[in-house]
This record gives structure tokens, C-alpha cells and sequence, in this order.
């Protein structure tokens, strides 16, 4: 039994054309689209991408119930799978460009100036933060991504970073404000993450993170912190395994801030399983004592695995305040998680 079914709100080249019946789908990820693609054309017998998502019943962030979404079929499609309904609304506040009829087309449009696809694009992720499609091409799958104004420019993020380590970012294709077109990252996603994983990335991102130190080359950091004799640099912001690949490759660099690097290290302890924390401590210690030995990183580390959450907490918050009401569920109560998670470890 699937876990998460779908109704779609679906939007034709003439108009609007009314919705489905609740139709089940193979992940319970909101912001999963791909499948609500495939068993949507199936039934309408066009291309389809998802707009947004309009309501949730049922389930809890970020997945699972019955989830409406405002749809754009790429084509008439057959009607007869469609009953009255009122149409979405056309606008509202802080509404993406993606999120708008066109809005995918003309990201694919901007990625075929760049890429010669072989086949359809893949919609593959679709929600307030991003918008990510896969393009099949005759050199594997290229990443169309796209991202809200207050997001880091990741095509200009990627290429600093690649300066210094050209392995660990995934090549940079096209790149243009709020948009970057990217080529695959090799190997498998470390969710499942492993101490070879940490013994391979964390140093180099480390010794990127030492080159980098100097002029703030990105946006500051809201959440300050001592110094512990570590110099402020480029901090990824969401600095997670499941942001890994096991060729060594880092991908999602759109939250990207200048502060202090032991905000990463305290997002990587906290989000990794107990039996890692002792590896991550120790790997990342090393790493920057050999590029600054008078430094004192785990007195960093103690104070970050806090300032982190504080971190986050403001990253969610921001979020909250500029994107649209409908999807602010996403997200909604994560600030205070976020803080609570801090007190409980100040207080013990």
C-alpha cells in the first residue's frame, strides 16, 4: 500500500481542465515528482510537470497522505479522466518562476542552449526550494537545477570550490542567476554512510575550506562564533552525507554561507548515527590541525554541534518568510525544533 497518494490540478495549453481522482504513487516524498509524472501521463496520455504542491491531508512533513498539486500537461490531454473543478489560483505571494505555467518548459528551454538531449527531460524534483531535472544526453544525464532569489548562485559556489578540488563538485555545464546546469556525480549516495565516507570527503573539503579563507567570497553567517584559532571561509550549510556521493563529490550548494567551518562539522555530528560521531571528531580535527596547529578544533566542534542548530533555525525561518503559503508545511515548526535541539544541548 503506498503511502502517498496524489490528485492533480491539471492545466492544459487552453486552459484549465480539471482534476483527477486520488491516484497512488510509488514514494511518499512530497517533493518527489517524478512518479507523479509517470502515472499521470499514463492517465492523460501527455507530458506532464509539476507546478506546485496546493494541500495536504493527512501524512506529515515530508511525506505521506493525499497531496493536491497544480499540474501542466505539455498537450491536450484525454479529459476524460478529469472532473470539475476550480482552477488554482494564478498568482500569489512569493510564487516561483517554476511554479508558474511555462515556468519548467522554460528552464528546459534555457538547459537545451547548453545540452543536445537525446530523449524528454525528467522532472524529477519540484517544491519551494528547487526544481531539479534530469536531461538525458549522449554523455549520461546532465542536472538542470533551479533555486529561490535567496539562495547562493551555485554554478559560481561550484567553480570556487573546483579551483582548489575540481573532484569534489560535479562539473559545471551552463550556469546562469538562480539556475546551473551540472553534469552527473558519479558513484552512489552516501545516505547509508559508511567511516570510509568521512575519511575520503571531510579533509578535503577542509583543505578547500583553508584555501578559501580569507575575503568573505559568499554571504555572511547570521550565527557567530569564536574563533578557536580556525579562520572564517566557506561554509556549505547543509554539509550532510545524503549531500555526498562515494566518488567524493559534494552536491547541493545553494545554502552556502561565509562563517565558521565547524558550523559543517556540527551539521555532520548531528545528523550522523552515534557509532560515527568519535570518526567525524577525530577526522576532521586532524584535517585542520595539520593546516593549523595552534587551532583548537574540538573546542570549535562543541560549540558548533549548537551554533549548528541556531544555524539551521534561521536557515528554516528564512524559508518560511519567502515561499508560498501552500508549501510553508514543508517547513512549518522547524525553527523551533531547531532551537529546542539547541537548549537541550546546553542544558543537558
Amino acid at each position: 500500500m503506498s503511502e502517498r497518494s496524489i490528485i492533480a490540478l491539471v492545466s492544459a495549453p487552453d486552459g484549465f481542465a480539471g482534476r483527477t481522482d486520488a491516484i497512488e504513487v510509488a514514494s511518499r516524498w512530497w517533493a518527489d515528482v517524478e512518479p507523479v509524472n509517470e502515472v499521470l501521463e499514463q492517465l492523460l496520455g501527455v507530458r506532464t510537470s509539476v507546478l506546485r504542491l496546493v494541500s495536504v491531508e493527512g501524512g506529515a512533513s515530508p511525506g505521506g497522505g493525499v497531496v493536491t498539486y497544480h499540474v501542466e500537461a505539455h498537450g491536450e490531454p484525454d479529459r476524460t479522466h478529469l472532473h470539475p473543478a476550480e482552477e488554482p489560483a494564478a498568482n500569489a505571494p512569493h510564487r516561483l518562476p517554476w511554479a508558474r505555467p511555462g515556468g519548467p518548459s522554460d528552464l528546459v528551454a534555457w538547459a537545451d542552449e547548453h545540452v543536445e538531449r537525446t530523449g524528454p527531460p525528467v522532472q524529477v524534483k519540484s517544491w519551494n526550494l528547487s526544481s531539479v531535472h534530469r536531461l538525458p544526453t549522449a554523455h549520461g544525464s546532465a542536472w538542470l537545477k533551479a533555486v529561490p532569489p535567496f539562495f547562493a548562485n551555485e554554478g559560481e559556489v561550484i567553480e570556487m570550490v573546483a579551483a582548489h578540488d575540481p573532484g569534489l563538485v560535479p562539473e559545471v555545464l551552463a550556469s546562469a542567476p538562480l539556475r546551473v546546469l551540472l553534469g552527473e556525480a558519479p558513484g552512489e549516495d552516501c545516505w547509508d554512510t559508511k567511516p570510509e565516507h568521512i575519511e575520503e570527503i571531510v579533509p578535503r573539503w577542509v583543505a578547500v575550506q583553508h584555501a578559501l579563507a580569507g575575503e568573505p567570497r559568499a554571504r555572511p553567517c547570521v550565527v557567530p562564533m569564536p574563533s578557536f584559532g580556525l579562520p572564517d571561509t566557506v561554509v556549505h550549510g547543509d554539509f550532510h552525507p545524503g549531500n555526498w556521493f562515494s566518488s567524493g563529490v559534494i552536491i547541493d550548494w545553494s545554502d552556502v554561507v561565509w562563517g565558521h567551518p565547524a558550523l559543517d562539522a556540527g551539521r555532520l555530528i548531528e545528523f550522523c548515527r552515534p557509532e560515527l560521531h568519535d570518526v567525524i571528531r577525530r577526522v576532521w580535527s586532524e584535517a585542520w590541525l595539520r593546516h593549523r596547529p595552534d587551532s583548537r578544533p574540538l573546542e570549535a566542534l562543541d560549540t558548533a554541534r549548537r551554533a549548528a542548530h541556531l544555524l539551521l533555525a534561521v536557515q528554516y525561518q528564512q524559508f518560511l518568510d519567502n515561499i508560498e503559503e501552500s508549501e510553508r508545511i514543508y517547513h512549518r515548526g522547524d525553527p523551533e525544533k531547531q532551537l529546542r535541539a539547541a537548549l537541550r544541548l546546553v542544558t543537558g
